[in-house]
């Protein structure tokens, strides 16, 4: 039951970030995303909690159902998107999670067994990292806010790695 409510809660934050970014901040750009403060003095386009967010049930889609499904979901939040944001965001985000999502699975699948914490934390790195860059390239066409973005990404992930911390050693997963 978790992997399917994580697979569409996954799905869903994809249009709903697209729809933040072009619709809610504390400055919007005109032509441009809408920022939000994410500490340190650093503004983000504000669908970066939501994305940061998105990362970790991604990882609990891929233990729970498998990487196709997670694939599956964000062509579904993808399609969902077109609904609600340009269609820059849209192609941004689907390559931009696709490949994040191969980075994050690339560390994710040989840590988990391990340790699941640093497995969700190292992924929720390199996802992050992967998705900001290439998101802001591709919709923006410059990667001006990819240290914020990441920083954003990386607040959910931290949050979600104590959470495993606490919940004694992966039993979050059972």
């Amino acid at each position: 039951m978790i992997g399917y409510l994580s697979l569409i809660g996954f799905a869903l934050t994809i249009p709903t970030a697209n729809w933040l970014i072009s619709n809610v901040g504390t400055k919007c750009i005109p032509d441009g995303p809408c920022l939000i403060p994410i500490g340190f003095g650093l503004m983000s386009p504000s669908g970066v909690l939501v994305i940061g967010l998105a990362l970790v049930l991604r990882d609990v889609v891929h233990e729970k159902l498998g990487w196709r499904w997670a694939l599956g979901a964000i062509l579904c939040g993808g399609v969902l998107s077109g609904f609600v944001a340009p269609a820059a965001f849209v192609v941004a985000s689907i390559v931009a999670f696709t490949l994040s999502e191969l980075a994050d699975m690339a560390v994710y699948t040989p840590l988990r067994k391990k340790k699941l914490w640093l497995a969700v934390g190292l992924s929720g790195l390199a996802g992050s990292l992967v998705d900001s860059i290439l998101f802001l390239y591709i919709a923006l066409g410059h990667i001006d806010y990819a240290v914020a973005n990441t920083i954003g990404k990386l607040w959910m992930t931290l949050a979600a790695v104590f959470v495993l911390l606490i919940i004694r050693k992966g039993l979050v997963w059972k």
